[in-house]
């Protein structure tokens, strides 16, 4: 699962509302704008020190003088270093992050529901807003069909389509 960063307020609001609904908090109608502010909060700083462990990728193929092609090899180096964690790892620090917050938040007056149950709502809202990427590669797979995969010009026209499938979808 990837974060898109035009997702983040629907998640958060998703989550806000989902939990109230189930009555597993409690959160005044004034505090629950800002309720959603905090966890867009978090989800947006997953982001930027995701960019920050891309950055210093970026840095240390030069350094090294790699080319592009060793780019996740260096950046899961980069994230361990940084104990950055990453894909599944890093959904499951991000919700982490999201109930710990439910229970010290001045926004939130009472949690009633148990970690588990929490953990399972959240990753449910973000398994819906972020398993579209196998979604948009059978659809790219199934628009590509008069090319052969594998060259270079199916390489191209993939990730054109990705990207207009992404951009279709708002997700950049």
């Amino acid at each position: 699962m990837r974060l898109y960063p035009k997702v983040i307020p629907t998640i958060a609001r998703e989550v806000i509302q989902t939990l109230m609904q189930d009555g597993d908090v409690e959160i005044e109608t004034l505090r629950i704008s800002d309720a959603e502010m905090d966890m867009a909060a978090i989800m947006k700083e997953y982001l930027a020190a995701e960019e920050r462990v891309n950055a210093a990728t970026r840095e240390a193929l030069e350094r090294r003088g790699y080319d592009h092609s060793r780019f996740n090899q260096v950046k899961r180096e980069m994230a361990d270093v940084r104990g950055f964690k990453m894909g599944d790892e890093g959904m499951e620090y991000v919700i982490g992050q999201m109930i710990e917050f439910l229970l010290i938040s001045r926004n939130v007056e009472e949690v009633y529901a148990e970690d588990t149950s929490l953990r399972k709502k959240i990753f449910g809202i973000f398994k819906k807003h972020l398993d579209v990427d196998e979604e948009i590669d059978r659809e790219a797979r199934a628009r590509l069909k008069h090319l052969q995969e594998g060259t270079s010009a199916w390489e191209v026209e993939y990730n054109k389509t990705v990207d207009l499938l992404r951009r279709s979808r708002g997700l950049i």
